[in-house]
């Protein structure tokens, strides 16, 4: 056996990599109900916390000479535990025995005094907006109650905070509440399972909860969700569900609150290549994205292959997620997926999603609809499935000046669409727009009539997805352009490329 030679020092060990990377504070949960919470100050601010108190079922004291109208109203009316009302001034001897403590200070040296006299106390202290003097923070709440969500910068950006927060409401649907309240229900029901069935049966519970956080969980899903974990495992369900979902004009600012919810909760993306991919950014690591739909001039797969490929999908259980740009029932050939859904049986539903014209509508910053300048609007394509003008369409209707007329997919017939126009009498000054990329980093806007609209635009080498407005509605916009000067930031004049 080798012996260590004592005269020679010890090769220290690598030291193993941290689990956990450096907090700049510690999240933590207080159980308020029945318990005294003491609050130094009435004001606006201490009402706000007054009010959160309450809600977690505190028994708030506050302590002010004269509370605010807000604090007055609170006591009356509390949402949770009561608000009493001392109406003095507050004492380091009122702070003994208190949960925590929550001050609001106009002066630092007030600031001060709550803040030693606390601990003093031994009891955790708040001086409201005064970072210096807190042991414990607020942040901001995400409420879903029971499930609650918080979130701190440690003092730095409330108001980043508070933004974040408004992300994470928008990916948390209101029946989460529904399936957490479930979940205290049923945890009674595990306890003859092994340490691995509890962790199957929540693995089950989660994976359901986001596939149908709309509906309310039933005693069947528990007992679905039991059998499986004492089998070992975890089935799904035989059959899935197809979402067909709008991702909007590109900017994901512009995504809808469902849509951004349905990519959390998805098994498999199916999206088109007009899909901005900072919208894909919404969806859960977990899931699979799949390239399908049409790609411009380049190869694509056909309509029936991608309305296979989701029924295929739905029938192993799996939640799929059909992403289009825009809205999937203008120009998206949506018809088409729920005709195939409906034949097959499989479950379907649709999220709108902002479309084009609206996009470009507010690029312009012009009301498509102006009273007295449009009484209609009208959306038609510019090709039909040979790639040439469609027949059918109604060109006394898109010469009537009382309307205001959206081109989707313009370019390839652009010729043929101005010289039918112009031969139906339509005046050759009739504004005309034509945004590219419409909401996305490189959206370039031409303004300009219907017998300049063709030059311009071969002129600006632009590519990407095109929108085409025509409408004396949009003359307000030419002469607004006309009147901004090019510093302003305006969009640009009639008659040139801007973007």
């Amino acid at each position: 056996m080798h012996r260590r030679d004592p005269s020679q020092p010890r090769t220290p060990k690598a030291a193993p990599p941290p689990r956990m990377a450096r907090l700049a504070t510690l999240p933590l949960f207080f159980k308020l109900q029945g318990k005294r919470v003491v609050i130094a100050g009435g004001n606006a601010a201490a009402a706000w916390k007054a009010e959160l108190l309450s809600a977690a079922g505190a028994r708030v004291e506050v302590w002010a000479a004269e509370p605010c109208a807000e604090m007055e109203a609170l006591a009356e009316k509390p949402p949770g535990g009561p608000v009493l009302l001392e109406r003095q001034a507050w004492q380091a001897a009122s702070f003994g025995g208190a949960e925590l403590i929550v001050g609001a200070a106009s002066a630092e040296e007030e600031a001060r005094r709550i803040f030693a006299a606390a601990e003093s106390a031994g009891v955790p202290v708040n001086v409201i907006d005064r970072p210096a003097f807190c042991s414990f923070r607020f942040g901001a709440i995400v409420n879903r109650s029971p499930l609650i969500v918080g979130i701190s910068t440690d003092g730095a950006a409330p108001v980043f905070g508070q933004a974040i927060r408004s992300r994470i409401e928008a990916l948390l649907p209101a029946g989460f509440a529904r399936w957490v309240e479930a979940a205290h229900a049923w945890r009674r029901q595990l306890q003859g399972l092994t340490r691995g069935g509890r962790r199957r049966f929540w693995d089950g519970f989660a994976t359901l909860a986001l596939r149908e956080p709309g509906r309310v969980p039933s005693p069947g899903d528990r007992d679905r969700l039991l059998s499986a974990a004492c089998a070992g495992q975890v089935r799904s369900p035989e059959t899935g569900h197809v979402l067909l979902v709008g991702a909007g004009p590109g900017d994901p600012e512009l995504l809808t609150l469902s849509a951004a919810r349905a990519l959390r909760s998805a098994d498999i993306i199916l999206y088109d290549d007009l899909v901005a991919p900072e919208i894909l950014d919404f969806a859960r690591r977990e899931a699979k994205r799949m390239l399908v739909g049409k790609t411009g001039h380049r190869p694509s797969c056909r309509q029936e292959d991608i309305s296979a490929l989701m029924i295929r999908l739905a029938r192993a259980g799996k939640r799929v997620v059909r992403l289009k740009g825009g809205d999937p029932l203008i120009f998206g050939q949506a018809g088409d997926e729920i005709w195939a859904l409906e034949h097959a049986h499989i479950p379907h539903d649709v999220i709108p999603g902002i479309t084009a014209v609206q996009a470009a509508a507010a690029r312009l910053k012009v009301s498509l609809t102006q009273r007295g300048g449009a009484r209609r609007l009208q959306l038609v394509t510019g090709h039909a499935h040979n790639g040439r003008l469609p027949e059918d369409l109604d060109f006394g209707a898109l010469a009537d000046g009382a309307a205001t007329t959206a081109v989707y997919m313009p370019l390839g017939t652009l010729d043929a669409l101005t010289e039918r126009l112009l031969a139906h009498g339509v005046e050759p000054e009739r504004p005309a727009w034509a945004v590219f990329n419409a909401t996305r980093p490189q959206e370039r806007v031409i303004g300009g009539t219907l017998a300049t609209i063709r030059g311009l635009i071969q002129a600006a080498r632009t590519t990407g997805p095109c929108l085409l407005l025509l409408g004396r509605a949009l003359r307000p916009v030419a002469q607004a352009e006309r009147d901004w000067p090019q510093s302003t930031g305006a969009p640009g004049k009639p008659g040139t490329a801007h973007g």
